[in-house]
């Protein structure tokens, strides 16, 4: 009887690389941002296309990939 490790399996479905949303707080130069995500985190990540301050972002890989809507955050407890 073999026994399977469920979380291992859980971890092989996750991708390695998520792709998150957030948005733009501040410049650091260099053509870097500060990012500050829906659930409170913050990073910093790479602005290829040199996106303005307040605009929401999808990252990916430490750089944003694209613009993304300004939709309202709702976060629902069970």
């Amino acid at each position: 009887m073999s026994k399977t490790n469920l979380f291992r399996r859980l971890q092989e479905l996750l991708p390695d690389d998520p792709q998150l949303t957030g948005q733009i707080t501040g410049s650091l130069g260099d053509g870097r941002v500060r990012i500050e995500l829906p659930g409170g985190g913050a990073l910093e990540a790479l602005n290829p296309s040199s996106l303005a301050v307040g605009t929401w972002v999808y990252l990916k890989g430490g750089a944003i990939i694209g613009e993304a809507p300004d939709l309202p955050y709702v976060l629902i407890e069970i």
